[in-house]
């Protein structure tokens, strides 16, 4: 029962990591898209993405915190009493930035836009960050076992959790660029798609060169992550790589928006998939095996009730909201499609 609900831990950091993780890396692209009027109608295609789906993206989250609190106590105690820091700077940055989102398309002084949009898009690339140093803090063993705190600081101000944080950054906005491709083909802007086509490549190609000093830092600073990577997780990591260009490639056709847009999901899931398998048996390496912090029987199976109650009861709302949202029947944040925009007022 512990493998299972392991893999249910999985299933759901992979999910927030394509939602939540495209939800972040647009708000990158807010934050580079340069001033007011140049950054005008990007931001536009941006808003027009994720209005209506953002605040369901944290669902997953959250989902990933009580399935580690419930399944798995003494690791959930251990990450979070030894992590503190970057994860209240990711809840901060959460909050900030769904309010800074909201509020900057209520204010009316151009300087309050401004600052809400900066907010929200600082906050973007401050929140994947910080997931990302902790998850570079776990898998390179610096979380004990046993429900103890670690060290504070030198947990996620390292090698390998920078390394985390960055390559997070770096793949949601790749994921994010690839995902306002298709928005903007969608709502019949081929310039956008041709700017947000060109972010996706550069994205691409700086996780790639991101990756190249990871090898050796992983190799020296997280040995066994390494080592799972290099055997059972390779085919994984190979077939993240093969996704991910066969991504571009779809795109600079521009005639396989869907496919392009599964092919960069593949190749996200590969590497948190990749990622889980490397670790695998330990959910704190090399001290805490899945089956030794897993909560009793009784409190597992409950959790598994549970969790096939919300797949039965939520998942189909999900469904829902996201197949509204790509046949553009759901309210947007006012972009207009290059036609409408040329229309007499």
């Amino acid at each position: 029962m512990s493998t299972t609900i392991a893999v249910v831990l999985f299933v759901a950091v992979t999910a927030y990591a394509l939602f939540g993780g495209a939800d972040f890396g647009a708000g990158f692209w807010d934050l580079i898209a340069g001033g007011a009027k140049r950054g005008e109608r990007p931001r536009e295609v941006i808003d027009h993405s994720i209005g209506p789906v953002w605040e369901a993206n944290h669902v997953w989250l959250i989902f990933v915190f009580v399935v580690l609190w419930t399944g798995f106590p003494d690791a959930y105690a251990s990450i979070t009493l030894t992590l503190f820091v970057p994860l209240t700077l990711a809840a901060f940055g959460i909050v900030l930035r769904g309010s800074s989102f909201a509020f900057r398309k209520t204010v009316f002084r151009t300087r309050d836009r401004r600052n809400f949009g900066a907010a929200f898009a600082i906050s973007s690339v401050l929140v994947p960050y910080c997931f990302g140093t902790v998850a570079g803090a776990v898998a390179s063993g610096r979380v004990p076992a046993g429900g103890v705190a670690g060290d504070p600081w030198t947990s996620w101000v390292n090698p390998t959790s920078v390394l985390g944080g960055v390559l997070a950054v770096v793949v949601a906005a790749y994921l994010a660029a690839v995902y306002l491709v298709c928005d903007a083909r969608r709502i019949s802007d081929p310039s956008m798609a041709a700017y947000f086509r060109v972010r996706a490549e550069v994205a691409a190609v700086v996780a790639g060169l991101v990756a190249i000093p990871g090898i050796f830092i992983l190799r020296s600073d997280a040995r066994y992550l390494f080592d799972g990577l290099t055997s059972r997780a390779l085919p994984l990591v190979i077939a993240s790589a093969i996704c991910g260009t066969a991504s571009l490639f779809l795109l600079r056709r521009g005639t396989a928006d869907r496919y392009a847009r599964a092919f960069s999901m593949a190749a996200v899931v590969s590497v948190v998939v990749g990622w889980g398998v490397a670790q695998w048996p330990y959910i704190l390496p090399t001290s805490l095996k899945v089956s030794a912090a897993a909560a009793p029987s009784g409190t597992l199976n409950a959790l598994l009730v549970a969790t096939i109650g919300a797949v039965v009861i939520v998942l189909p709302g999900f469904i829902l909201l996201y197949v509204l949202d790509q046949r553009s029947l759901l309210p947007g944040e006012g972009v207009t499609t290059p036609a409408e925009a040329e229309q007499p007022a």
